[in-house]
């Protein structure tokens, strides 16, 4: 199968081209800013048609949480506008499409597990234009899954794991929020899990929840991560009060992924994720010294 992966250089995207090998049936077309605007609808039906796309995986978006309460209309170019022509051509040219969606699209006061069927509602402008991207997608008519996923690390890009380990270096004691909980999601294994959905083939439009499995905080995340290093580094427990930020967060963002799961994939304990992920950083700074 062809597929088409956009935001290529972001931390998803990367681990796409990781796990190119992995799954040689497959040709991974990696593609990303500037030589392909997901809002640019001719610039990708090119990409489609040159290298006849059969899948498409939205990877791109626009993340940055806080700034985007401000920046409010490049967000939603990228996170409604790109979707929604993602989408069109996806009907046009008769191709699934995969489009990640975030825990942010719900409004994080639950105490549960959150199901795909839940009531939304996104508490930051961040939150309302993946939702809206997400309705654009839907409403399209194309084969699309929308995963949505949350705490998304990896050996790759910016990401709350690389920052506690840079921090590391910097500091000998970090204060870290208490009052968020929810799951940490290991990129590489959510990319594995959505090959493993492409060829299985998509009909019809669904919405999945993905992220590893267990409960933590980002606290207690942050004090694996250093017990896993061997670091000796205090991690003081703090409230979210004390560290207002323009966008608010979800206290609870917990997804539940016994339907993802219907559909074989498995799913790892996220310390068990962890651990690999900690392994292949160890790996890439043995090779670049």
């Amino acid at each position: 199968m062809n597929i088409l992966v956009t935001g290529a250089k972001g931390q998803l995207g990367c681990c796409f081209r990781k796990l190119s090998s992995d799954y040689p049936e497959h040709k991974f077309i990696l593609t990303d800013m500037p030589e392909a605007d997901i809002t640019d609808a001719v610039c990708i039906e090119n990409f489609i048609k040159e290298n006849n796309a059969e899948a498409i995986v939205n990877c791109a978006a626009y993340t940055a949480v806080d700034k985007a309460e401000t920046d409010i209309e490049l967000c939603g170019k990228i996170n409604i506008e790109g979707p929604r022509t993602l989408a069109s051509l996806a009907v046009k040219y008769k191709i699934s499409l995969v489009h990640i969606s975030t825990d942010y699209v719900f409004d994080g006061g639950n105490c549960r597990p959150l199901h795909e069927n839940d009531p939304t509602g996104p508490s930051s402008v961040y939150g309302r234009t993946k939702l809206d991207g997400e309705i654009a997608v839907k409403e399209s008519g194309c084969d699309a899954a929308i995963i949505r996923t949350a705490w998304l690390y990896s050996e790759f890009g910016n990401n709350f794991v690389k920052t506690m380990l840079r921090l590391s270096k910097e500091r000998d004691s970090l204060s870290v929020v208490y009052d968020q909980v929810g799951t940490p999601t290991y990129a590489v294994d959510l990319a594995e899990a959505i090959v493993i959905l492409l060829g299985k083939g998509i009909n019809g439009c669904e919405i999945y929840h993905y992220s590893n499995e267990g409960v933590t905080s980002w606290f207690d995340f942050s004090r694996k991560i250093f017990e896993l290093e061997n670091l000796n580094i205090k991690v003081c427990p703090v409230e979210s009060d004390q560290y207002p930020t323009p966008a608010k967060r979800p206290a609870y963002s917990v997804l539940s992924k016994n339907k993802i799961k219907t559909q074989g994939i498995d799913v790892p304990y996220w310390e068990e994720s962890l651990k690999e992920c900690l392994k292949s950083i160890k790996s890439q700074q043995n090779v670049a010294i």
